[in-house]
């Protein structure tokens, strides 16, 4: 039992220490090695490293999709019941505390046709004291509600949720 535990140490070990971004090598390639001892094969320490590095850099994109899907959802609810003009704070606790985001948002022009109804947003990002990040963006009522209406990223802050306004 003991064996275990030390090895689950030494998978989770990467991921401490490399950061999120060599996470999924780094699991991948200590996965591998405990594979290829384990069975005494290179070829099946190679091939478990390779799928576990794409399983686990695939778990980590999805992962940090839905963190952004329900950022831009908080911010969307926020701005749902705003007039033009007005502002509203805005903020997102996620399931795993770490990165949970608050700032305001403000509706700048309301856009209603007979195709769609949607708002143009500014929105802030404060992060601890320094001053607040500020984005646009634009949401559209759906028959569920209202969305986030962009897709294309621009930023490397919020990768792919919207377009800088006045970094």
């Amino acid at each position: 039992m003991k064996r275990r535990g030390a090895s689950v140490g030494i998978v989770l070990l990467p991921m401490l220490l490399g950061g999120c971004h060599s996470a999924a090598q780094l699991t991948g390639l200590t996965t591998g090695a405990v594979a290829g001892i384990a069975t005494a094969s290179p070829a099946v320490g190679y091939l478990v490293g390779i799928g576990t590095a794409v399983a686990a850099d695939e778990a980590f994109k999805w992962y940090g999709r839905s963190r952004s899907r329900a950022e831009q959802q908080a911010i969307a609810d926020s701005a749902a019941s705003l007039p033009e003009g007005g502002a509203a704070p805005w903020h997102i606790d996620h399931i795993v505390p770490i990165g949970d985001e608050h700032g305001e948002v403000r509706v700048v022009r309301v856009i209603d046709s007979p195709l769609a109804q949607c708002r143009e947003l500014v929105f802030s990002v404060q992060e601890k004291a320094a001053p607040p990040h500020w984005y646009a963006t634009s949401i559209c009522r759906a028959s569920d509600g209202w969305h986030w209406a962009l897709a294309e990223p621009a930023v490397p802050r919020w990768a792919f949720l919207q377009q800088g306004v006045g970094d």
